[in-house]
């Protein structure tokens, strides 16, 4: 159980560095172009709508040890010995990568949203006034979107302590050697696969009151502005 939290606790970061942190790059990068945004925005949402097992399936096969696509571009570049992308030095980048690829999209459309909803006449005023794009960005389009960001903090949050699918169709048991267990992983498999009904029960128990609490520090520590 330790080491489910550690993960977890990791994956937390993880997710608010780079999911959160990638999608408002990437909404912010859409928000300043004139063409194409259309076609931006539906690659960016496209992996949260294929199915989870479907994509860990697929990020298998990329990770392959014999014949996977990662290990044939590094021996294309002269590479002689194969990585095996799910020992103990690799298994935490090769579980976690497709976690954080699959939801950037679905916080960049409630980045996107947001920044839609701030009215254009703002930024006209700044552009008249000679502001930059990235003083733009800096002074209107980041304090407008503090609310938005909160809520994607919480969200992700919350959500790496239920992250289950992904995991556990590319890592199996707690592969390798019971080091790549989370909360989700965990409780499923102590429930289902050991039949420890009891101890499931209180795993997602923990999981509850954990996510209740970190959500409830993260709303007191960034607090949601009136405007």
């Amino acid at each position: 159980m330790n080491t489910a939290l550690v993960n977890t606790m990791l994956l937390m970061l993880l997710t608010i560095i780079f999911q959160v942190g990638i999608a408002l790059l990437l909404a912010l990068l859409i928000d300043n172009i004139k063409k194409g945004t259309q076609f931006f925005r539906t690659v960016y949402f496209f992996p949260i709508v294929i199915s989870a097992t479907a994509l860990g399936l697929l990020f298998n096969l990329i990770f392959l040890y014999d014949g996977g696509m990662v290990n044939q571009l590094l021996m294309k570049f002269g590479m002689t010995d194969m990585i095996d992308w799910k020992d103990e030095a690799h298994f935490l980048f090769t579980m976690m990568t497709p976690v954080m690829w699959q939801y950037v999209g679905f916080y960049f459309v409630i980045i996107v949203t947001g920044l839609n909803n701030i009215s254009p006449e703002i930024y006209e005023a700044a552009e008249i006034d000679g502001a930059s794009g990235f003083n733009r960005i800096r002074y209107i389009s980041l304090p407008l979107l503090h609310n938005v960001l909160i809520t994607c903090l919480i969200l992700a949050v919350t959500g790496a302590l239920k992250v289950f699918d992904l995991p556990w169709i590319m890592m199996g048991a707690g592969m390798p050697m019971d080091k790549s267990w989370l909360t989700g992983t965990y409780m499923y498999n102590q429930t289902f696969t050991m039949g420890d009904v009891d101890y499931g029960s209180t795993i997602a128990i923990v999981i509850v009151v954990v996510g209740v609490v970190i959500s409830r520090i993260a709303s007191r520590i960034f607090k949601e502005k009136d405007y």
